[in-house]
């Protein structure tokens, strides 16, 4: 009886101790941005009980026992998303280093060495991003880890291996002798419309959230032009139709035009780079209603990595190319409407540099409002998360972001996020005495 009464007791004191009480917060700053309208909010206020924003607005009512944070002179946000990442890696300043590093380290060292880039990532204020592509399901892993609290970083929707054909932009063997690489080929590439149906199936049965398939040639990618396309319009719409019947999203690599438009054809969710694309490919992408996720970031990454000499001379040429267009296409895509989603190809250029992507958005003619809208409301559409997030309302999960001063005056404002909070936990605080983030 009395082992019995021990035993409950220590249960007792388990349980207690496994399910601390919950935390509510009083966030206030000198503005919100409220992503809805595109419009500033005065004060700015948002109540977070459970790691849910329960109220936001000056009349709103503090909870009992609530933590007050003052941000002063700030600017609350949504907390940003970024929906073309590439947290498990990262280009080095050697490209000849970075390929004998991918064939030493083990699988277990490269999941490792993205801990630090997902750290980065969420402390540059994204809360939330889509990974398109990795290899050995890294990504993953490294979802699932973050998920479960192991690992700080953004939640993550990955795509594991990106799809293509033989040759093709999504080949990691590409150009490599047999034998040189331990992989051939990579591990989404497939040839026909019924193979690459199967290798939907086999992604999504290893985890991913959503498919990404390569519609052209890339610039990092040693194999044909950066514009050629490299699926037949069968083999698109076979991917895309196993993909909306399995209900993941396609998000397409597409410079060229041709390449594009038949992704578009076939239904793809959103199209990636488009530093080539037409007025044709444009007027069909805001016909259909198509996000467009430019990746401005990117090229300014690679030109940056071009310019050091650290790139293939083959590869210099390709950024030559798309140089001297993709402002251009951006541009007209403003103008024209099409849906535009924030995403950078995190990895080309160093992660928790993302932020640098507002301020090209807004160099191409898209209104400080509008770019902090892609990040926030239109990137949780394109996600599909906009029940939970891209907004700072009543019943959504307390993602939340500060910046100092007001980032529709200055919208490099965004570079400088002091404060991070993602559901409901506080990773920055740099306003806090001797603060350490999460």
């Amino acid at each position: 009886m009395r082992r019995a009464l021990l035993v409950a007791c220590l249960l007792s004191a388990f349980s207690a101790s496994a399910a601390p009480a919950p935390k509510s917060y009083v966030l206030k700053a000198a503005r919100l941005f409220d992503a809805r309208t595109g419009k500033l909010v005065t004060p700015g206020v948002v109540v977070v009980v459970d790691g849910k924003v329960s109220a936001v607005g000056a009349a709103a009512k503090t909870p009992e026992g609530a933590r007050v944070v003052e941000l002063g002179d700030a600017t609350l946000l949504p907390g940003f998303m970024d929906a073309h990442t590439h947290l498990t890696g990262e280009a080095g300043v050697d490209w000849r280093q970075d390929v004998i590093d991918s064939l030493q380290r083990t699988v277990p060292e490269q999941t490792l060495e993205s801990l630090p880039r997902a750290r980065a990532t969420l402390m540059a204020g994204f809360t939330t991003v889509r990974n398109l592509g990795a290899a050995d399901f890294i990504d993953v892993g490294l979802r699932n880890s973050i998920r479960r609290g192991t690992v700080v970083g953004p939640r993550m929707l990955t795509a594991t291996a990106g799809l293509g054909t033989t040759g093709g932009h999504c080949d990691d063997g590409n150009s490599w002798r047999k034998g040189v690489l331990a992989d051939e080929t990579g591990a989404g590439v497939a040839d026909g419309p019924e193979a690459l149906r199967a290798k939907v199936r086999e992604v999504v049965k290893y985890g991913a959230d959503l498919i990404k398939v390569c519609a052209t040639g890339g610039v990092l990618s040693l194999n044909a032009d950066v514009g050629s396309p490299q699926l037949t319009q069968a083999e698109l719409d076979a991917i895309v139709d196993e993909a909306h019947a399995r209900g993941r999203k396609v998000a397409a690599h597409a410079h060229g035009a041709e390449g594009a438009k038949r992704a578009i054809r076939a239904g793809v969710d959103s199209i990636e780079h488009g530093s080539l694309l037409d007025d044709e490919a444009l007027e069909l992408m805001k016909r259909k209603g198509t996000w467009f996720v430019p990746t401005a970031m990117a090229f300014q990454g690679v030109k940056e990595l071009a310019d050091k000499g650290s790139l293939p001379e083959e590869n210099v040429r390709k950024v030559r190319t798309v140089e001297a267009s993709r402002e251009q296409v951006l541009r007209k895509a403003i103008s024209r409407g099409v849906r535009i989603a924030f995403g950078t190809d995190a990895g080309v250029y160093a992660h928790g540099r993302n932020a640098g992507e507002f301020a090209l958005l807004v160099q191409a003619g898209m209104s400080p409002a509008e770019s902090l809208r892609a990040a926030t409301v239109h990137a949780a559409e394109l996600l599909g998360v906009s029940a939970t997030l891209g907004t700072l309302e009543s019943g959504k999960l307390a993602d939340v972001v500060a910046v100092p001063g007001n980032p529709l005056e200055d919208i490099r404002k965004t570079q400088a996020v002091f404060f991070v909070m993602k559901e409901g936990v506080i990773h920055r605080d740099d306003t806090a005495p001797s603060s350490t983030p999460r």
